[in-house]
């Protein structure tokens, strides 16, 4: 097996990535414009999507860290609107879809159609949450987002296999899709839900951090191939049991979360870079299979369906936000009420992504060789028109759109009254836990202790300061600054006493370490 076009693949990818950061544009936008670039070098090694890598190799680890960084408590409170994307939005995204494309392309299979509709319903909200991070959308609208992008792959794929089933003839009825989603959402979901509890009991009683982070990086596919194995939804299963270990993470040893937080950010970005990436590089790939349609007619269909899927969206998002509050009183009392702007962008942020894509090469050769190759082109500009004009115009809607800017003041004061209550209550155990005999600490030490707590204390606080007039810096940030030059200084140090000999490699290390985790907590600080 020749390694070199996987290592020019994680390492290109990783440079156009981290070069991104530099720039206005988006990540995963540059990504997609640097491999329709590259795809059309001579010499290029060729980068075929297989789906029998994406769905069960890259899916389930993007999924992973996607879901445990989102915030349970703020799913659950946007359910609604979430289910109302994920479930509503992808089975009508579908019908419309795929009817559009059977009216448009002359010759189209009705059941070809449906499976372009399915194929196509499903945004991938990568970037569209990458770039509302980056422009300061509200949380809410991220939320929605979110919990859209970790939800509608299971209804899509579902969907997906009951049109694919009428396209090679067979025998797909409406009572047997119905039948296969109920399977698939409800088989996913609970077995994430019988998963989740030992998974998390493995987590929290494994004493070396290197086992517990060897299992963080096998959950998700054991979720997801437990889930499949069964017939039963793989992305909710995984979804189900990143979310529950996420929210219940506090609990798992320090050193391990540290140490996952650092393998989790390196994994998600190796394979978000590398997935945008292939999806610019299938472009000789697919006009290779294009067959019969060709020229203008073929990239007027594509114009056409783009526009259609766009507007289809449109025509989705704004009803559903604004109807159910209209007609129900409990919705009204119960959630917030929604903006026409957070609508605007929520439409315009239906960006497709890799999964679209996958399942498209996934089509089987009993489908018509035709169709097939038409609905694979057509998936492939769907997902490169709405990355490129959705994506290039979301950051810059958004700032025509002026949200609301966060008041910062007021979650700098919520922060500190949350560390005055902890600290209060450490102060507390401190006090009780000296009374016995058995902790008794010399006085300069009970109070070092005392001192480090009135720090955490303190630092938010400070943040509301003035700042110093030569520097510009709060006196928690000089604090901050100082402590890590201090530090650097002590590292300086230790590397010249082993270059001399006074202290080995292990020793050296053992120091280090307990700098490095020192230097964490001041950089966490900073946060």
């Amino acid at each position: 097996m020749d390694v070199m076009p996987l290592l020019l693949l994680v390492a290109g990818s990783a440079a156009v990535a981290a070069a991104a950061r530099r720039t206005p544009a988006p990540a995963p936008l540059l990504l997609v414009a640097v491999g329709l670039v590259v795809s059309g070098i001579p010499g290029v090694p060729s980068y075929t999507l297989d789906p029998h890598i994406v769905l069960p190799l890259l899916l389930p680890p993007l999924l992973y860290t996607s879901a445990s960084d989102s915030s349970y408590l703020s799913l659950r409170a946007q359910l609604r609107p979430v289910a109302l994307l994920s479930v509503g939005y992808v089975l009508f995204a579908t019908l419309v879809v795929g009817w559009a494309a059977y009216l448009i392309v002359p010759g189209l299979p009705l059941p070809a159609a449906l499976v372009l509709g399915a194929v196509v319903a499903p945004p991938d909200a990568v970037a569209a949450t990458a770039v509302a991070r980056r422009a300061g959308l509200p949380s809410r609208v991220t939320t929605i987002l979110q919990g859209e992008s970790l939800l509608n792959d299971a209804t899509a794929i579902t969907a997906y296999k009951v049109a694919l089933g009428a396209a090679v003839g067979a025998g797909a009825t409406w009572a047997g899709g119905i039948r296969e989603f109920l399977l698939a959402s409800v088989g996913g979901v609970g077995i994430g839900l019988v998963l989740m509890a030992p998974l998390h009991w493995l987590r929290t009683h494994l004493t070396e951090p290197l086992l517990q982070n060897t299992l963080s990086l096998l959950i998700p596919f054991v979720a997801y191939g437990v889930a499949e194995q069964a017939h039963a939804s793989g992305v909710l299963a995984v979804v189900v049991v990143a979310l529950y270990l996420g929210h219940r993470a506090w609990e798992v040893d320090f050193a391990t979360r540290l140490q996952e937080e650092a393998v989790w950010k390196m994994v998600a970005f190796v394979l978000e870079s590398a997935v945008f990436a292939l999806i610019g590089l299938q472009l000789p790939i697919v006009l290779k299979r294009l067959g019969e349609y060709e020229g203008a007619s073929a990239a007027g269909y594509a114009i056409a369906v783009f526009l259609v899927v766009v507007v289809t969206r449109f025509v989705w998002v704004y009803p559903a936000a604004f109807l159910p509050r209209m007609l129900s009183a409990r919705i009204r009392e119960r959630e917030e009420n929604p903006t026409w702007r957070g609508a605007m962008v929520t439409s315009w942020a239906g960006m497709r992504g890799v999964v679209s894509l996958a399942i498209a090469f996934a089509i089987p050769p009993t489908m018509a060789e035709g169709p097939r190759s038409l609905v694979l082109f057509l998936t492939f500009t769907t997902v490169i028109g709405t990355l490129v004009v959705q994506g290039v115009t979301l950051p810059s809607l958004i700032r025509l759109l002026r949200f609301p800017a966060r008041d910062r003041q007021a979650e700098t004061l919520a922060e500190a009254n949350a560390q005055a209550q902890a600290s209060r209550a450490a102060d507390s155990r401190l006090d009780e836990l000296l009374t016995d005999d058995r902790n008794a600490l010399p006085p300069p030490l009970a109070d070092r202790l005392r001192t480090v707590l009135e720090r955490r204390r303190n630092a938010v606080w400070e943040r509301l300061g003035q700042v110093n007039p030569v520097t510009g810096e709060s006196v928690d940030d000089t604090y901050r600054r100082l402590s890590r030059e201090m530090i650097s200084a002590e590292r300086e140090v230790f590397v010249k006493l082993r270059d001399h000999r006074h202290i080995d490699d292990e020793m050296l290390r053992a120091l280090l370490r307990r700098l490095d985790l020192e230097e964490a907590a001041a950089y966490r600080e900073a946060g």
